[in-house]
Parts: C-alpha cells; structure tokens; sequence
C-alpha cells in the first residue's frame, strides 16, 4: 500500500519560514523524480519544485531562491524548506512522485499540507 504523508505546513508572517516534509511508505524513492506542488483557492495546481533521482533540481520561477527541496533516501523522505514566505505563497501543498528518475508526469500524490502566510 503506497502512501505519501506530508507535514509541516501552518501559519506564518511574512518573511517566515517552514520545512515540509514528506514520508513515503509502500515504495523506495531513490529511483523516482519527485516534487512538491501547490494549489491556492480558485487557482489552478502548479508545480514548485522538482529534484531528479540523481538529486539535479528545479524550480518555479515564483520561488526561486527562496524554496529549497531537497531528498533522503535513506529516510524514503522528500523536504522543502520555504524561506522569505509571502502572502502569495499560501497554498496547499502535495507532494508528488513520478515513475522514473525524471520528470515524466506524476505518479503518485499526499493529501497535502496547508501553509498560510499572512
């Protein structure tokens, strides 16, 4: 049974700060592109970030040089931390797998965690 458990989200001022995290269990990530994506009320889901097997990264434009994902395989864990939040930032946010070691759409999607920056 393949589950994806994200947390970490919550309430912050701008400028804050947060690091998300996600557990995967069912599977191993070492082989598989993973992500985090967002969606905010009334907007559609966008991607934020991307780190491939061998760990190369992306990002939205939106935040670069704020967001940093980042992967433990050995904890079958994905992180994000979230700097210089802003108010435009809130969103719920999934974590993501794929079904190979780079991108190739998604695979598998957490319930999400809700991050709120005012």
């Amino acid at each position: 049974h393949v589950q994806l458990v994200e947390s970490g989200g919550g309430s912050v001022q701008a400028g804050g700060s947060l690091r998300l995290s996600c557990v995967l269990s069912g599977y191993t990530i070492s082989s598989r592109c993973m992500g985090w994506f967002r969606q905010a009320p009334g907007k559609e889901r966008e991607g934020v970030a991307l780190i491939d097997r061998n760990s190369p990264t992306s990002y939205a434009d939106s935040v670069k040089g704020r967001f940093t994902i980042s992967r433990d395989n050995a904890k079958n864990t994905l992180y994000m931390q979230l700097n210089n939040l802003r108010p435009e930032d809130t969103a719920m946010y999934y974590c993501v797998t794929s079904i190979s070691g780079t991108w190739a759409g998604p695979n598998r999607w957490g319930r999400g965690t809700q991050v709120t920056v005012s």
